[in-house]
C-alpha cells in the first residue's frame, strides 16, 4: 500500500503562485509514475502533469504548459507542483496520484490506483 498526502493549496489572486507538495509513504519502489490531477466543480478530473520517477518522462497539459512545473525529491519520495501565473480557470481541487504500472501520457485517472486526499486551489480575478 501507498499513502499520499498533499499540502500547499490555498487562495491567491490571478498572476500569483502556489507550490503543491505530495508526500508518499508505504511500499515505494524505484521507478514509478506520479501525476497531478485537478477537478473543478461540474467538470471531469483532468491530468495536468505527470512524471516517471526513474527519470526521462514528464508531461504537461497544454493548459498549464509554461506555467506549471512538476518536480520530485526522490530522497523523500515527495512530488511537487510549482504553479505560476495562476488563472481563475486553474481553480480546482488538486490531487496527486501514483501507479507502479506502465502508463502513457496524458495521465488517465483510472490508471492510477493510489490517490491523495486533495488540496483546494482557488484563484480569484
Amino acid at each position: 500500500q501507498v499513502q499520499l498526502v498533499e499540502s500547499g493549496g490555498g487562495s491567491v489572486q490571478a498572476g500569483g503562485s502556489l507550490r503543491l507538495s505530495c508526500a508518499a509513504s508505504g511500499d515505494i519502489f524505484s521507478g514509478y509514475y506520479r501525476g497531478w490531477f485537478r477537478q473543478a466543480p461540474g467538470k471531469e478530473r483532468e491530468g495536468v502533469a505527470g512524471i516517471y520517477t526513474g527519470g526521462g518522462s514528464i508531461y504537461y497539459a497544454d493548459s498549464v504548459k509554461g506555467r506549471f512545473t512538476i518536480s520530485q525529491d526522490n530522497t523523500k519520495n515527495t512530488l511537487f507542483l510549482q504553479m505560476n501565473s495562476l488563472k481563475p480557470e486553474d481553480t480546482a481541487m488538486y490531487y496527486c496520484a501514483a501507479t507502479f504500472s506502465y502508463t502513457t501520457w496524458p495521465p488517465v485517472s483510472s490508471d492510477f490506483p493510489y490517490w491523495g486526499q486533495g488540496t483546494q486551489v482557488t484563484v480569484s480575478s
